[in-house]
């Protein structure tokens, strides 16, 4: 076996380990999705139904008024369940209810 084969030879295998690691590295990243995804669905786990589409409406942005408007509540209903929400993360503002969860994922 001449040098240029030996040379080949060495090259398939880089390249072969190369496509493992390619391989490997999008395996880690749909995992790290899955967990992601895991610890969203375990940080909503704890809110009423209710309280999850007010965090929902909040995650993007909504007023209190909008968040009124867009699910037909009384202000005093969404208060309660802001005030809820508030609580359970032991937070005192929705902007930093909200930066708490973008934190988790």
């Amino acid at each position: 076996m001449d040098q240029t084969e030996k040379l080949l030879m060495g090259i398939e295998n880089v390249l072969s380990i190369a496509a493992e690691l390619v391989d490997e590295v999008s395996r880690l990243k749909e995992v790290e999705e899955e967990c992601r995804i895991l610890k969203e669905k375990l940080f909503l786990k704890q809110f009423t139904k209710a309280e999850k589409e007010v965090f929902a409406l909040a995650l993007d942005g909504h007023s209190p008024s909008e968040m009124q408007e867009i699910l037909f509540k009384e202000e005093s209903t969404i208060k309660n369940q802001r005030r809820s929400i508030l609580e359970k993360l032991n937070v005192s503002s929705m902007s930093e209810a909200v930066e708490h969860f973008k934190n988790i994922s």
